[in-house]
C-alpha cells in the first residue's frame, strides 16, 4: 500500500482538535477556489441545459439521455491520457490549467453553437474532455499536498468551496436570464467570462508539485500495473458498477420537474438543493471518512440515493418528499465525490497518482455514460416512474453486493 508522505510547512503544524480550513494547505484552498469559480461557470450552463434540451428544443428521453451520456462520457477519453501526461511530464498545474482553459472557450462554442444539437453535442463533449484533462492532475494535486491522515478533510474541503460554486451558479443563470428577457446565449457568454477569471485564479495562486514524481517510473507498463494491486483493482471496478446504476443528475432534476409540475422558471433551482446539503456535510463526512472508514461512507451515500429514487418513484407526491429526495441526493454526493478519490489516493504510489486516479475516473465515467443511455432508453419504453424503481433496486443491489464482498482497506 503506498501513502502520500510529503508534507508542506502549513500542514505540519495542524492538529487535531484545529478548525478544517487549518489542516489542509494553502494550495488545496486555492485549488478549492479555482473550483468554485469554474462550477459558478459550469453550473450556469448546466441548470438551464436540461430545460433548454427538453423543453425548449424537442429531445425525448432517450434523445436527451444519448446527449446526457455522451456529456458524462467524454471525459473517459482523456482522463487517463491527462492523467499519464501529468506524471510523464511532472507538469500537473500545466495540463489542469489546459482543461479548464478548453472548458472555458467551449462556453462561446455553446453560444455560436445556436439551436443545432449536433453542434451542442460536439461543444458539449469537448467541454467534458477539458473537465476530463483537469480533474486527475488536480485531484493529485490535493492528494500531494495533503497529510496522509487528513486526505478525507483535504478533499471534502476542496469540494466544499467547489460546492459553493455550484450553489450560486444556478442563481447567476437565473438573474442572467430575467435581465436578459429569458436568453440563453446571454447565459452561456456570462458563463464564459466567468470561467476565464478561474483560469487566472489557477495560474496565478495555485503551485506545483514538479519534484513530487519520478519520471523514470512512470510508464505505459507501470500504469497498467496499477491493476494488479488488489485493493486499487477493487476500488476501480466496484466504482465503475456502481456508476453503471447510477442515475444522473440532469435526470433526477426532470423526475422531479415532472412528477411535481415544477414551473421552467424555478426549474434552475433544483439543484440548489442539491448543492446546499453538499456544501453543509462535505468536510463533515470527509472527516467521518477519516476516522470510520472512506469505504463505508462511500457504499453510506449509494444507500442515500437509493433512498432519494424510492421518494421519487413512490405513490406519493409531496412537496415534502421533494425536498427529501434532493437533501438525499445531496448526501449521496457529501459521502461519495471527494471520498472515493482519499480511498483511492493511498493506494497509489506518488509517482502515478494523477494517472491512478484517473483510471478510477476513467472508470466510473464509462459506467455513467452507458447509464445515461440506459436510464433514458428504459424512461422511454416504461415510462418515468418504472424506470426510477428499476434503478433503485439495481443500485441498491449493487451496493449491498459492495458491502458483502471482501472490505476495502485504502
Amino acid at each position: 500500500m503506498y501513502i502520500a508522505a510529503s508534507r508542506t510547512s502549513d500542514l505540519a503544524a495542524g492538529t487535531d482538535r484545529k478548525p478544517a480550513l487549518k489542516r489542509v494547505s494553502a494550495n488545496v484552498v486555492a485549488l478549492g477556489v479555482v473550483s468554485l469559480v469554474t462550477d459558478v461557470s459550469s453550473e450556469m450552463v448546466t441548470a438551464v441545459l436540461p430545460l433548454y434540451l427538453v423543453l425548449g428544443l424537442g429531445l425525448n428521453p432517450l434523445q436527451f439521455g444519448l446527449l446526457d451520456g455522451l456529456y458524462a462520457g467524454a471525459t473517459a477519453v482523456v482522463r487517463v491520457l491527462g492523467g499519464h501526461l501529468a506524471d510523464r511530464w511532472r507538469r500537473l498545474k500545466a495540463v489542469a490549467g489546459f482543461g479548464y482553459g478548453l472548458s472555458a472557450v467551449c462556453k462561446l462554442g455553446l453560444v455560436a453553437a445556436g439551436s443545432s444539437v449536433t453542434a451542442i453535442g460536439v461543444v458539449l463533449a469537448a467541454d467534458r474532455t477539458g473537465k476530463g484533462m483537469r480533474t486527475a492532475p488536480r485531484d493529485a494535486l490535493i492528494s500531494l499536498s495533503s497529510e496522509p491522515d487528513a486526505l478525507g478533510r483535504s478533499f471534502g474541503v476542496h469540494r466544499a468551496l467547489d460546492t459553493v460554486g455550484a450553489f450560486l451558479g444556478p442563481l447567476v443563470a437565473m438573474a442572467v436570464l430575467a435581465l436578459s428577457l429569458g436568453s440563453y446565449p446571454s447565459v452561456f457568454f456570462t458563463s464564459f467570462c466567468v470561467a476565464a477569471i478561474a483560469v487566472l485564479l489557477l495560474v496565478l495562486f495555485v503551485r506545483d508539485r514538479p519534484g513530487a514524481v519520478d519520471r523514470a517510473a512512470v510508464s505505459a507498463r507501470a500504469v497498467f500495473g496499477l491493476l494488479k494491486h488488489q485493493d486499487f483493482r477493487r476500488v476501480t471496478l466496484w466504482a465503475a458498477l456502481l456508476g453503471l446504476v447510477t442515475v444522473g443528475d440532469s435526470f433526477v432534476y426532470l423526475v422531479l420537474q415532472r412528477r411535481w409540475e415544477i414551473a421552467a422558471t424555478f426549474f434552475p433551482l433544483l439543484p440548489l438543493g442539491t448543492a446546499g446539503v453538499y456544501l453543509l456535510l462535505a468536510v463533515p463526512l470527509g472527516r467521518l471518512a477519516d476516522r470510520a472508514g472512506r469505504w463505508p461512507v462511500f457504499l453510506g451515500g449509494h444507500a442515500a440515493l437509493v433512498v432519494a429514487l424510492v421518494l421519487l418513484c413512490g405513490p406519493r407526491a409531496g412537496l415534502w418528499l421533494a425536498v427529501v429526495a434532493l437533501g438525499l441526493h445531496g448526501v449521496f454526493y457529501a459521502a461519495t465525490d471527494g471520498v472515493l478519490m482519499g480511498a483511492a489516493g493511498p493506494l497509489i504510489p506518488r509517482d502515478l497518482r494523477a494517472t491512478g486516479m484517473a483510471v478510477v475516473q476513467t472508470g466510473q465515467a464509462v459506467a455513467r455514460m452507458f447509464s445515461s443511455v440506459l436510464f433514458g432508453l428504459a424512461w422511454t419504453l416504461w415510462d418515468l416512474r418504472p424506470a426510477v424503481l428499476v434503478a433503485a433496486v439495481c443500485l441498491a443491489a449493487v451496493a449491498l453486493a459492495a458491502a458483502f464482498a471482501k472490505p476495502v482497506r485504502p
